[in-house]
């Protein structure tokens, strides 16, 4: 049967018609709705998990494939940074059922710290890549991926990106899906346990089987050559569809597409480039592929002019498109390739809408409380990745630092030694149980001065609103016990610990001046439901006979539900929660709350 599914929705239908048994992640944009999508279909017999991290997700993932299982592990790209340490490994130990971690890049950043490039993990990590364009191919490439990790007993990475993730298509699936059958784990410790020596054997081992591999992918049936012409187009990805589409039924020009850019299948790339005078690489992100045709030229002593990436033809940063590339290809074959009938000539470019938190975030007033409570003092606030990463926006202002995952934690520390500054962690749950635990055991230890904010919203929220081991259920339908952030602190030896009301401005503000005043460290749990799954509780109105139209509500908590009309303060009901915050800032009392429903 035929299913229009999200480009993740395919990846997740393909493993389980590959006959997946595990399923672990962590969620992340753009790969969010893999795991999502499998817990919507019929999966009987297979385990399905949200972990409380990468790493996590790979260990547990690892051992399924050790029993012969078949495992599927998903992340965004930032997060294979994290599981890259049980990577490395399991590259060295291989495994025996089928283990498939999806990585999914993320070109432009849109959603993301860093446009880093999953194709040079594979290199690093010495590991096979697949490459897909579309949706389908992601679901047809998800099945081969599972059939090479158990022919060749190594992890494979699949690298979806944004576009690819995020499309929609039609993929023809089977009636019915069944978790492969699988022997269990026999113990071998010369195998199963990794020691220097076996290390040192096996990279030999990796090395000559990566040669097979290349040339195995030298026949894969995505790695295609259309045309003959001395001039050609080397491309991977979604970028692939961009050519192609520009591109059309010209002649004068070889396309070349590369699905598994490693190993890199040189049997196919020496054939494809055979006669051609000219090439153009066009990729996202890194120029990989362009530094492996100069390689493969030089190797080959091929007389290639290669352009791309490394020369400046192809902008290294951000997303290709149809558009980017049609400029691209239209200097490199001295021609106009504007498609007939588009002109985007004279149309207005799209209004710039710059990321806010929603009206009646929590996160808004438990940023608001601590700027008031530190007016006047000299404070670092440290960010982390979230939702609250947006309290750095004006009029806020409150996020000073922000790197990755856990990282707010453990930068305070780092202020709170080398600086006479009240230090501030800023750190939501779902990121406090995934990267912020062994960060304040890092603070109790060696004893940092430091104030940690847990902006508890019961969600995962950024990423769409996954549990996490505090919410207390998990994704195999269970209803579990929730993990207690405030006896995790004291259990790790936080001394002081306080829950408040974030929309209880007076509250708030009076703990975090209370715990700017103790040595050590210090936790404030600002707990609120986030917006987005709560309901509102009405609506705030502006006593237009009491306002003296000061502002001060706008200006003080950039609430997207507040706004001018005709110059006087308004409150736009149609996003106004009742959250109240901007009624305890109004210094006349002009704005109520409990309003229209």
């Amino acid at each position: 049967m035929k299913e229009y599914v999200l480009g993740n929705g395919a990846i997740a239908l393909g493993a389980l018609a590959s006959g997946v048994n595990l399923v672990a992640g962590y969620p992340g944009t753009p790969s969010s709705e893999i795991i999502e999508t499998v817990s919507k279909y019929p999966h009987d017999g297979v385990h399905l998990e949200w972990s409380v991290n990468e790493k996590a997700a790979l260990e547990v993932a690892a051992a399924a494939a050790y029993s012969g299982a078949r495992a599927l592990v998903t992340m965004k790209q930032v997060g294979l940074n994290v599981a890259s340490d049980p990577l490395m490994s399991l590259a060295y130990v291989g495994v025996k059922g089928g283990l498939v971690v999806v990585s999914a890049d993320d070109p432009g950043p849109i959603s993301s710290q860093t446009e880093q490039d999953t194709r040079r993990f594979a290199d690093f990590c010495r590991i096979p890549v697949f490459d897909p364009s579309t949706p389908e191919e992601a679901y047809e490439m998800i099945r081969d991926a599972f059939e090479y990790s158990e022919k060749y007993h190594t992890p494979v990475l699949l690298r979806p990106t944004t576009r690819v993730c995020h499309a929609y298509a039609s993929v023809e699936v089977p009636d019915e899906y069944r978790p492969k059958e699988y022997e269990g784990f026999v113990k071998d410790s010369n195998k199963w346990v990794i020691f220097p020596r076996l290390s040192y054997i096996n990279h030999g081992i990796i090395e000559e089987r990566n040669v097979k591999i290349g040339q195995d992918f030298s026949k894969y049936r995505f790695n295609t050559v259309t045309g003959n012409a001395t001039k050609a187009v080397v491309t991977s990805g979604v970028s692939f569809t961009y050519v192609k589409e520009c591109i059309g039924d010209r002649r004068d020009v070889r396309l070349i597409r590369v699905a598994t850019a490693f190993p890199l299948p040189e049997d196919f790339m020496g054939d494809a480039l055979d006669n051609v005078s000219e090439v153009l690489c066009i990729e996202e992100l890194s120029p990989y592929i362009e530094e492996q045709i100069l390689k493969v030229a030089g190797r080959k002593n091929l007389n290639i002019k290669v352009y791309g990436k490394l020369d400046g033809y192809v902008p290294h940063n951000g997303e290709m498109s149809t558009e980017l590339v049609s400029e691209i290809l239209g200097k490199y074959l001295k021609t106009d390739l504007k498609r007939p009938g588009i002109d985007i000539s004279d149309m207005p470019k799209l209004p710039l809408r710059p990321p806010v938190l929603c009206a009646g975030c929590p996160h808004r007033a438990s940023f608001y409380a601590v700027k008031k409570a530190m007016a006047g003092q000299k404070a670092y606030f440290c960010g982390d990745i979230g939702c609250y990463t947006l309290g750095n926006a004006m009029p806020l202002d409150m996020v000073d630092t922000c790197l990755c995952m856990g990282a707010g934690i453990t930068m305070a520390q780092g202020f709170a030694h080398t600086s006479d500054a009240v230090c501030f962690a800023f750190v939501g749950d779902s990121t406090f149980f995934a990267s912020g635990m062994t960060g304040v055991v890092n603070a109790v230890y060696n004893e940092a001065d430091m104030i940690l904010c847990v902006l508890d919203n019961s969600t995962t929220a950024m990423t769409g609103h996954q549990p996490h081991p505090g919410t207390g259920r998990n994704m195999m339908g269970n209803i579990v016990d929730k993990i207690d952030i405030a006896g995790v602190l004291h259990g790790i030896g936080v001394k002081s610990v306080v829950t408040v009301d974030p929309l209880d401005l007076d509250e708030s503000v009076r703990a975090v001046k209370e715990a700017a005043g103790l040595k050590g460290v210090k936790a404030i749990i600002f707990k609120s439901p986030c917006i987005a799954i709560a309901k509102p509780q009405g609506k705030c109105r502006v006593d237009t006979d009491k306002c003296i139209n000061c502002k001060k509500c706008i200006k003080e908590i950039g609430c997207p539900a507040l706004v001018t009309s005709e110059g006087r303060v308004m409150i736009d009901v149609n996003l106004c929660t009742g959250c109240g915050l901007c009624s305890q800032i109004c210094p006349v009392s002009a704005i109520g709350t409990g309003g229209v429903k």
